[in-house]
């Protein structure tokens, strides 16, 4: 019962980033420590799985696909997504500075622990290097307007999906740049089900797809991944800077000039409180884990 009650956790975790144009949900998996269990249980969804449904051997299934798992972080995602959407746009739109400074802090404090476990050397370093460099140059791409049709909407889902499962990248982001960011707000909103369905039919492809790419990958070569993640997720802060005007990064001072208030202050207390969540998930996860131990 605590793993399900801990793995709901951080899917509201992950749903409540990827609302965020910035911010990742594949960022929240990687920094809570579930990002290959994520992958393997995506990567599960194969002929294997095929068999033992068309065989009726639901519970070798449910265990094959580590269902319990999934049930409960994509349930987490979700239950955040519809709970929290019209607040996330709310803050967006009239309080930008400390939702941006919280994540910064959410972020900042876990890179140490990213980090820690990965045994450096020249190669991993230039990729941690290069991961930083490619994170930010995405982030300076320039968000489009579209009116967009409706297969458009697979693309989007199938785009956010993949975006969402690689650290750094915000899925919403790369919304706001095909310009389908306010068109899925007002799906989800308002309840537009085919849209919601051509969506969710693109995340699945994507996540069937990219999710066999990234676990192949840190399967050949997992400290090289690992250096070349952290890198995406330490330059994707910069796309999260907290005080920006029209989409352009500037001083506090500046946006204080441009718009009567630099909000240091409340910038101050979000950052601490963003630091103190990923430091409470984290230390959550170290008391369940000892809880299992104790009663073994």
């Amino acid at each position: 019962m605590k793993n399900y009650v801990q793995w709901l956790i951080k899917g509201l975790a992950m749903g409540a980033a990827d609302i965020v144009p910035g911010v990742s949900g594949g960022t929240l998996a990687f920094i809570l420590g579930i990002y290959e269990r994520l992958l393997k249980a995506l990567t599960s969804f194969n002929v294997q799985a095929v068999r033992l449904l068309f065989r009726g051997h639901l519970k070798a299934l449910w265990q094959h696909i580590d269902g319990a798992f999934l049930l409960c972080l994509f349930g987490g995602i979700l239950i955040a997504i519809f709970s929290l959407a019209n607040l996330i746009v709310f803050l967006l739109e009239f309080h930008p500075v400390p939702l941006w400074a919280f994540f910064n802090g959410l972020i900042i404090a876990s890179l140490p622990l990213l980090v820690r476990n990965i045994k450096w050397n020249l190669l991993r370093s230039l990729l941690f290097v290069l991961g930083a460099i490619f994170a930010m140059l995405i982030t300076t791409l320039t968000p489009m307007q579209t009116n967009p049709s409706a297969w458009l909407f697979f693309i989007a889902g199938f785009i956010a999906i993949c975006a969402m499962i690689l650290p750094g990248i915000s899925g919403s982001f790369l919304l706001l740049i095909m310009g389908m960011y306010a068109p899925m707000t007002t799906a989800v909103s308002e309840l537009h089900i085919s849209v919601l369905m051509l969506f969710a039919l693109g995340c699945a492809t994507g996540l069937m797809i990219f999710s066999r790419v990234l676990s192949y990958a840190l399967k050949r070569a997992h400290d090289a991944m690992l250096a070349l993640l952290s890198g995406i997720v330490l330059g994707a802060l910069f796309r999260i800077w907290p005080w920006q005007i029209e989409n352009q990064l500037v001083s506090p001072t500046r946006y204080s000039e441009q718009l009567g208030s630099s909000e240091i202050v409340y910038a101050v207390v979000a950052f601490i409180i963003g630091a103190l969540v990923i430091r409470g998930l984290l230390q959550l996860e170290e008391l369940f884990k000892n809880g299992a131990k104790e009663t073994q």
